[in-house]
């Protein structure tokens, strides 16, 4: 088992001091309240992308445990998948590694009435990949070379792109991979990344460094969220992609409930006996 030691627990000097954190941590009650005002306004949001035809891709990138997973399950809690989907692509097949690299991220852009949500994306190449050695530094050079040309493409073709930074301090990274190495509930999330993204801490920060230089650019900009209050940083998340998509509630047609049919009426609940129930143990 990992010690919090081990994590880094103490080294403080890794704390970034130009990374604004609020002293306490917002509690779950105004969580909630924010969190379910915001969600409605999603909602709208999503009937107007369907009424217009807009194409949106969300990016959500980070330091592993910064908290990209909950961010986008607060997003897509309360809308449809159909509008609102989340793509998290596994490693590339030996197949995929032989492509061309944007291939295969290519087919999962958005259709008319769509929003993409890639959790982790093309961006690995710029971070994971090339930090573990599962590319070369002049994979990844040229990776940043083009990529402002692909996104130019994206933006040229109607997509509307929000690429999200979480920024996880080292400590509070530290005490979420402890979490994750002790709690059952969440040892699922440890991944085989995680424990070398803590010693190779400021490799990281360079690689982050050095894809924001290239990549932050004016028509495709990135946005820093600081993420050791996951709630604060959910709810900031939702209410900046609110603001950065013009949206109107789209006028709805009133429904009216029919009433069941009395035509071909039967005991529909009899027909059920002895069949197979779950045992009502709750």
């Amino acid at each position: 088992m990992a010690t919090a030691r081990a994590l880094g627990l103490n080294d403080a000097m890794a704390r970034s001091p130009t990374v604004k954190r609020p002293a306490e941590k917002l509690n779950g009650k105004k969580y909630r309240k924010e969190l379910l005002a915001l969600q409605a306004e999603l909602c709208k949001l999503q009937a107007w992308v369907k009424h217009e035809g807009l194409k949106v891709v969300i990016v959500f990138e980070g330091r592993d445990g910064a908290g990209k997973g909950g961010t986008i399950k607060a997003i897509t809690e309360r809308v449809s998948p159909r509008v609102f989907r989340v793509v998290a692509l596994p490693a590339p097949s030996d197949r995929e590694k032989s492509q061309m690299y944007a291939q295969r991220y290519i087919p999962h852009l958005p259709g008319a009435g769509e929003v993409v949500i890639f959790d982790r994306s093309w961006y690995n190449r710029a971070g994971v990949e090339y930090v573990l050695g599962f590319c070369s530094p002049k994979q990844r050079d040229r990776f940043l070379a083009v990529v402002p040309s692909f996104e130019n493409m994206m933006l040229e073709n109607g997509i509307v792109l929000l690429k999200y930074w979480l920024e996880v301090s080292n400590d509070e990274q530290a005490k979420r991979f402890q979490a994750r190495i002790e709690d059952p509930l969440r040892q699922w999330k440890l991944s085989k990344t995680d424990l070398p993204s803590r010693t190779k801490w400021y490799e990281y920060s360079r690689a982050r460094d050095e894809m924001f230089a290239a990549t932050d650019t004016k028509r495709a900009p990135w946005y820093i969220v600081p993420s050791d209050d996951k709630k604060r940083a959910r709810l900031n998340v939702i209410h900046h992609i609110l603001k950065q998509i013009p949206y109107r509630k789209v006028p709805r047609e009133k429904v009216v409930l029919s009433g069941r049919s009395k035509k071909q009426a039967y005991d529909d609940q009899a027909s059920l006996k002895g069949r197979r129930f779950v045992p009502a143990r709750y």
